[in-house]
């Protein structure tokens, strides 16, 4: 994937945060010149791997959205293997909640946190924040939509919805937990207790069409339970011949992808282009961008992909 301009990158930025376990830690990649800069949130599978799941992952749709002239910003949650938590309080092995938290902390604090980079407190635009997460990190990102989470432990339905943000971007994400699969269930016991019904907000959901698993569920459609499931306006984008890894976005060669055989370049780079101009258009309403991609995919003799969409009334 090229990269149109250059770009800066700092990290760790450290941040402590009232009742966490840890410190949170935290890089900022953006444009190395330029102003009027978006942001872009991007929260991190909680995967097998040791680094790709912390601030030190996701590099090809890094890299590549902030070449584009977005700011990313990118936290490690406290499920990161990197901070070797116990995995056997209130939330469980996931820290559902405070994955939520720690993207809202981050809003809350982000002057604070751009004005120890040069410049660039002075070149970002503020009030365009997008929220992007893949797999664990859409589920994140879904509950920053709206989407509610039934909490075994309080008995209580949880929603954190944040309307400061103003797009959403949800790869690979956890399905209905009514449908999840026995070793998933075990394992992750809050993935059972998801509601899109709630979750109002305009969303891209993306999903590989190979990307299913009967560790996590038998239906092969459940990671695009967050369109189907939830009330519109909703847009999902199906990638052909992908699986959970969509081509690798978690890393550059990376492990994980050799081993679901999902390793495509090609992929990575249609991924990153489609979703920044979904981003773009819904950032500046008048921006050809989202238009002008949809209009070449459907003409496009062989595609990398799908559209489809529902409006505000459907469900």
């Amino acid at each position: 994937m090229k990269l149109q301009n250059p770009i800066i990158s700092i990290s760790p930025i450290l941040l402590k945060v009232p009742n966490r376990l840890a410190v949170l830690e935290i890089k900022v990649t953006a444009p190395a010149s330029g102003g009027d800069l978006p942001v872009i949130l991007l929260s991190h599978g909680h995967g097998a791997s040791n680094f790709l799941s912390s601030y030190r992952g996701y590099a090809p749709l890094v890299d590549y959205y902030a070449s584009q002239g977005f700011v990313v910003i990118q936290p490690t949650h406290q499920d990161s293997k990197t901070l070797a938590l116990e995995t056997n309080g209130p939330e469980g092995a996931l820290f559902w909640k405070s994955r939520a938290e720690d993207l809202i902390f981050i809003i809350d604090n982000l002057r604070q946190i751009l004005s120890g980079i040069k410049d660039l407190n002075e070149r970002t635009d503020i009030n365009n924040i997008a929220a992007v997460g893949h797999s664990m990190g859409g589920h994140t990102v879904a509950m920053l939509a709206g989407m509610q989470v039934y909490d075994p432990v309080s008995c209580k339905f949880v929603g954190i919805a944040e309307p400061r943000i103003n797009a959403f971007v949800m790869f690979g994400t956890p399905g209905n937990g009514e449908d999840i699969a026995e070793w998933a269930s075990e394992r992750y016991p809050i993935l059972k207790g998801t509601e899109f019904s709630k979750m109002q907000r305009e969303v891209l959901v993306v999903a590989g069409d190979h990307d299913s698993s009967n560790l996590f569920s038998t239906r092969d459609d459940w990671r695009m339970d967050a369109y189907h499931a939830s009330p519109g306006p909703k847009t999902l984008l199906t990638v052909f011949g992908s699986g959970h890894m969509l081509g690798g976005i978690s890393g550059y060669d990376a492990l994980e992808t050799a081993q679901t055989n999902d390793e495509n370049p090609g992929t990575v780079k249609f991924v990153g282009e489609i979703t920044s101009d979904y981003i773009r258009t819904r950032f500046y309403p008048e921006n050809k961008s989202w238009e002008n991609t949809t209009n070449a995919l459907l003409k496009n003799e062989d595609p990398k992909g799908k559209i489809d969409s529902k409006p505000s009334f459907a469900v």
